[in-house]
């Protein structure tokens, strides 16, 4: 198995959806509203990719400044390429890309909490969480952040990094 890592591929939305579904990471996102998750696609500052000849078989898409910190919003590898280092890859390729003492900071999906010690990320309790939609905030401030939180049709979306200025 070769794997080949990329920041400069073209993605139509319907295939990562489907990567994201194939992850479990689409449990915890809008994979049923194509027009958000190509928006999420489009207006990510860094992705990277895996791929196994022409499936897309992992993604790591960050919000970043290249230079102080990256938000790692979504890791997804499709479950059946798993436990073969694809993600630490993932990661890996992504911090190349990132300033030297750029961080990456990320909220864990509640499966995957066991996962980032061994890659060298300490935990940090103090996150915080205001959503959008119109939602109401919670009675109280002791509810944990909800699993649909990790780190998330048709039409192509441009998947490449974008040079900081």
């Amino acid at each position: 198995m070769h794997i080949e890592y990329r920041d400069d591929a073209r993605l139509v939305v319907d295939s990562a959806i489907e990567l994201y579904k194939r992850s479990t990471l689409g449990e915890r996102r809008p994979i049923d509203r194509p027009d958000i998750f190509a928006g999420m696609l489009n207006n990510a500052s860094l992705t990277v990719t895996a791929w196994d000849g022409e499936s897309l078989v992992g993604i790591a898409r960050c919000l970043t400044d290249f230079t102080y910190v990256a938000y790692l919003a979504d890791l997804a590898v499709d479950r059946e390429y798993q436990r073969r280092g694809i993600g630490k890859r993932l990661i890996q390729e992504t911090r190349d890309r990132l300033g030297q003492e750029c961080m990456i900071v990320l909220l864990a999906a509640p499966l995957a909490n066991e996962y980032y010690p061994g890659l060298g990320f300490t935990h940090n309790p103090r996150a915080w969480v205001l959503r959008g939609g119109g939602v109401a905030p919670a009675a109280t401030g002791s509810e944990s952040i909800s699993s649909d939180l990790q780190a998330g049709a048709g039409q192509p979306a441009k998947l490449t990094h974008r040079e900081a200025k």
